[in-house]
């Protein structure tokens, strides 16, 4: 599918359903905040998995144009991570709102880019 895709809308569908992912995973992240040592490798084997996913993703996109070229792709996936602990009866929908927000800054920064000359 991503090929189907321009690189801007294939990281702009691929983060909402990182998103979703984490959202479906709250009790991992407990358990992974726990301080049980049997979760100690969780979190450098997610990274090692969703990083550079993220990265090809973000590079295509910055050297289309469609976003800044000044991401760090663990910045994205610890804000994508933070938003997702959002609580209530909005809390998943609150998500959602703020990294389209998310999405959007990474285009609207980019004084470089096509879309936003100097």
């Amino acid at each position: 599918m991503a090929a189907d895709l321009s690189p801007g809308d294939a990281l702009r569908q691929w983060l909402p359903r990182y998103t979703d992912f984490i959202a479906t995973k709250k009790g991992l992240a407990a358990a992974l905040h726990s301080g049980d040592p049997a979760f100690d490798a969780l979190p450098d084997y997610f990274r090692a998995n969703f990083e550079p996913a993220l990265a090809g993703l973000l590079s295509a996109a910055a050297a289309a144009g469609a976003v800044r070229s000044d991401i760090a792709p663990y910045d994205l996936l610890r804000a994508i991570g933070n938003l997702s602990v959002a609580t209530g009866d909005d809390g998943a929908a609150h998500t959602r709102r703020m990294v389209q927000l998310l999405i959007v800054g990474l285009v609207a920064g980019d004084t470089d880019s096509p879309q936003h000359p100097r």
